[in-house]
């Protein structure tokens, strides 16, 4: 007797709604990780033997290496937890996933760097999911990864 394999459901594209949800999610981990950063950073410019109520300068060279730590650190938390599981925290609730194979580390910081740059454009690097015919934002084109939306268990696709 053998076995028939199933023809693989067709999961449906991950939405910019979806899409934005779950990086509002993201912004949590995200902001404490910065805190703690800024937290190190405010402690090592203190013992630097700055005055203890002043501020990093804006645009100084503390300021550009903290905001370089927090996009790094953000980084690592995306990448790894696209590497470990496809999704980040807040990809869970939404039941979004890169689809296939673990990207590799270049795909999850093209991934990362691609959209962050959209994010800096206005989201347009998103908004462009309208006009793509694949559904696709500029970080999926460019990592060549691709964001899906699982089917809730128990559940038929329409």
């Amino acid at each position: 007797m053998t076995s028939i394999p199933s023809p693989r459901v067709a999961r449906p594209p991950a939405l910019v709604g979806w899409r934005l949800l779950a990086l509002c999610y993201d912004a949590w981990p995200m902001l404490a990780l910065s805190m703690l950063i800024s937290a190190a950073f405010t402690l090592g410019f203190t013992l630097a033997g700055h005055p203890a109520r002043e501020n990093i300068a804006p645009f100084s060279s503390w300021q550009w290496l903290l905001w370089l730590c927090c996009w790094v650190a953000g980084g690592i938390y995306a990448t790894v937890s696209w590497r470990r599981g496809g999704q980040t925290l807040g990809m869970r609730p939404w039941r979004l996933q890169l689809q296939g194979p673990s990207p590799s580390w270049r795909q999850a910081w093209m991934r990362y760097a691609v959209g962050t740059l959209s994010l800096m454009l206005g989201g347009a690097g998103f908004w462009w999911a309208w006009l793509d015919r694949e559904r696709l934002t500029w970080h999926d084109r460019a990592s060549g990864t691709r964001l899906e939306r699982r089917i809730k268990p128990g559940h038929q696709p329409r």
